[in-house]
Formats: structure tokens, C-alpha cells, sequence
């Protein structure tokens, strides 16, 4: 019981209630807006309350500002992680910490993820300390194709995560979602297709639906998604899967689709543009780990966006409950690939843009968070170098107008351990 009590007492530091929101001025800085243009020396960003109120090479700060001197440094939005499911798991073996998915449950696209977000979790201290001010988090699948409704959420020091509920709904349309339908793609489309069938026959008489596919309020559900009000973020990988959800919108054409992982996009990315739907994209996979993405290469993003794709980083399948700051890694890789002779990746700003306001763009949330633009909520970090190079360390973040603890399990535990004195280690749970 001593042992846990101090565990709780150690989440509840981590916790304490941050600074109120003030006037803060960030001066000095390179400064990076997050809008894929170039980044501006000596730049300066006003916060006012939760919003920035200017950024850029002459700003007026107000007397009463706080003042952040960021000479030398790097100051730029929070990073914004295009697929995850941060706070949805502490350790993925334990079921009683693993909200990904409902293996039990009777209910698939009613089910809603923002009961399930745990601001409490380790993952979001700890990323939160690495620059990730915001995340999409999504569920995963089980006994269904649909896996509920996923959110927007932020990473700040406070109980209340979630920026924007029931965000979209998440589907499965490669090898995932033609083992969860019976073993074959053709069941996979046709279960897509009846699913939302029933959906439309429930909007016409709730009252009297009844259906072996379908619970009623998974049909209620799936009525955003076929009227378009709701966006449909659907995980395929392999290029003939990514056609055919493509043609989907043939016979649901208010479809508002976001392809997530596409490791082959690149086969077929004029169709992808030509479709005018977004990617958020795996970065730098070149090792396929099925059938479906055997023509996976680090060039995919490049090549995309070369042919005119939306496109922008995210981390299906790839530790996307607890390493959302690999994002700055695989952006500067995508940089360093330029230098790679016939490979295609993204320039600096590109690469940025594609881990700020690239995902908050496709998710609709561009004019709200994932860049300094004025009237933006507020989240911004100070960096002691360039944030896409491995070596760079935060020094701020700032979430809502709000400075941010860095404290968290991981920094605790490694100060603990890095230098130990001869003699007894300490206790594990002592702090």
C-alpha cells in the first residue's frame, strides 16, 4: 500500500494544475509558422490568453507581456501527431489498460473513444515533454470492419483531452478489414456497402429497425458518415485495395475520406489527387510486412505529394499509442532523403508542415490549431535547435496559452538511475 500510495501521490505531481493563462511574448526565436513557408529569423509570437494574436519579423508587445527570450533557439507550433492512440493504452498486454479496441463487445461504429482517453497515462507526459501538443486518436477494430468514433485530442497537463469529440469514424478496408469481414476483400466491400445500407434504412424509420448486421445505434452512427458531415478515415495499404476505396464513392458520394497508412500510394497517386482525398501517410516504411504493402519505399510521401496528394504524417500500426515523437524523425528524414540520388522526399518546410498543420488540415482543424497563424489556439514549443534532428532538446511548451510541466515517469526514473551510488539502488516507487 506504500508502494502505491507513492505512485499516486508521483501522477498527481505530474498533474499539478500549470500557470494560468497569461500574456506571453516569444522573441528573438527562428520562428516557423507551421504553414510549409520558410522560417523567419528573430521572429516573435504574441499569445493572448489561448490564442496567438501575432507572429512574425515586427510585432508590437504589449508592457504587461511575459517575455521568453529565444535567441539562439528554435520557436515553432506544437507538433501534431496525424494518427495515434495516445491515452488509449499504459501497457498493451494488460487489458485492464487497453481501451484500443472492444474484442467483446456487441457494438462496433457507436462505440466512442472519448470515454477511453486517459489524460493520466504515461505516453502523454511523455510526448508532451518531446513538442506533441495535439494528436488524432483512433480506435482499432475488432469483430467488425468499423471501429467507432475517434477525436481530437491535446496533450496538456489538465484532465480534459479532447479538442473536438466524435472527429470521424475509423474503418478498415485492407488485409485487417477482409480478415474481420470473412476472409476475403469482396466480403469486406460488401459488408462496407450493406453496413451503410442499413444505416440508410434506419434514418428512414428508427422506430421500427431491425437488423442482423447491424445494432441501431451503430446504424445512427454510420448517418454522419454517408451524409458527409462526419469524415470516414479508412487504413489501406496496398494500391488495387486503395482504388477500389476510391471507387466506393461511386455509390456514397458524400464519402469524405481520409486514407490513413497507404504504404503503396505512390503506385497510384494521380488517382489519389485526381480523387481529392487526403493522406495521412506511414513515413519512411520500406520493408513491407504483408502482401499488401510489397511496393512500400521511403519515397512514398515524396512521391505523393509530387503528384498533387494532400498529404501528411501519420503512425498507424507504428508504436502510435506511445511514440508520437518519432514524428520529428521521420520528418527529418524525409528532408535528408533529398540527398538520396532518384529518391523523392519533402523540403524542411514541406516535412514541418507535414507534422503541424498539414494533419490539422486534413482532419479540418486547420483554422484552429497547427500553426502561429493569428487567431490559433495557442500551442507552441521553444526548441534549443532544429526540431527535426534528433539531437534537439525542448526547452517549452506552451498548450492553450498555457506553460507545460516536462516532468514526467521517464525523466524521473532516468535521474534516478543514471548516476546510483554504490551501495543500495533506490526504492522504484520512493519518489
Amino acid at each position: 500500500m506504500k508502494r502505491f500510495s507513492m505512485l499516486l501521490a508521483s501522477a498527481a505531481a505530474l498533474m499539478a494544475a500549470p500557470t494560468a493563462a497569461e500574456t506571453i511574448a516569444i522573441t528573438g526565436g527562428k520562428l516557423v509558422i507551421g504553414d510549409g513557408s520558410a522560417p523567419i529569423e528573430g521572429g516573435t509570437v504574441l499569445i493572448r490568453n489561448d490564442r496567438i494574436v501575432a507572429a512574425g519579423a515586427n510585432v508590437t508587445i504589449p508592457a504587461n507581456a511575459r517575455r521568453f527570450d529565444a535567441t539562439g533557439k528554435w520557436v515553432t507550433p506544437g507538433i501534431f501527431a496525424g494518427f495515434s492512440r495516445v491515452g488509449l493504452v499504459e501497457v498493451g498486454a494488460v487489458n485492464q489498460t487497453n481501451d484500443v479496441n472492444a474484442s467483446s463487445s456487441p457494438f462496433s461504429a457507436a462505440l466512442d473513444i472519448q470515454y477511453a482517453v486517459n489524460p493520466f497515462a504515461s505516453a502523454i507526459a511523455v510526448n508532451r515533454a518531446a513538442g506533441v501538443t495535439r494528436a488524432v486518436v483512433s480506435p482499432s477494430t475488432s469483430s467488425s470492419i468499423f471501429g467507432g468514433y475517434g477525436a481530437i485530442v491535446d496533450l496538456g497537463q489538465d484532465e480534459n483531452p479532447i479538442t473536438q469529440a466524435r472527429a470521424f469514424q475509423f474503418v478498415e478496408l485492407g488485409e485487417t478489414g477482409h480478415r474481420r469481414a470473412g476472409g476475403s476483400r469482396s466480403a469486406a466491400h460488401i459488408h462496407f456497402r450493406a453496413l451503410l445500407n442499413e444505416a440508410r434504412t434506419y434514418a428512414r424509420n428508427p422506430a421500427v429497425f431491425d437488423s442482423d448486421l447491424l445494432k441501431a445505434s451503430d446504424a445512427k452512427a454510420l448517418l454522419p458518415v454517408i451524409n458527409g458531415s462526419t469524415k470516414l478515415l479508412v487504413h489501406v495499404e496496398g494500391a488495387n485495395d486503395i482504388l477500389k476505396v476510391l471507387d466506393l464513392r461511386k455509390d456514397f458520394p458524400a464519402l469524405k475520406m481520409v486514407l490513413v497508412g497507404v504504404n503503396e500510394g505512390w503506385r497510384v497517386a494521380n488517382h489519389i489527387a485526381a480523387a481529392g482525398v487526403p493522406v495521412l501517410a506511414s513515413a519512411l516504411s520500406d520493408l513491407p510486412y504483408g502482401f499488401e504493402d510489397l511496393a512500400a519505399t521511403q519515397s512514398n510521401i515524396g512521391r505523393m505529394k509530387d503528384a498533387g496528394v494532400k498529404v501528411a504524417i501519420g503512425m498507424i500500426n507504428d508504436r502510435d499509442a506511445h511514440q508520437l515523437r518519432y514524428s520529428m524523425q521521420y520528418a527529418g528524414n524525409l528532408v535528408a532523403l533529398n540527398k538520396v540520388p532518384r529518391a523523392s522526399g519533402l523540403s524542411w518546410d514541406e516535412a514541418f508542415a507535414a507534422i503541424s498543420s498539414g494533419p490539422a488540415d486534413i482532419m479540418g482543424m486547420g483554422g484552429r490549431i497547427g500553426s502561429l497563424k493569428v487567431g490559433r489556439q495557442a500551442d507552441v514549443v521553444i526548441w534549443n535547435g532544429d526540431p527535426l534532428e534528433l539531437s534537439t532538446q525542448v526547452e517549452k511548451v506552451i498548450i492553450d496559452g498555457v506553460e507545460q510541466s516536462l516532468s514526467n515517469r521517464q525523466m524521473h526514473l532516468r535521474d534516478r538511475y543514471r548516476n546510483p551510488a554504490p551501495g543500495a539502488l533506490p526504492k522504484a516507487y520512493d519518489h
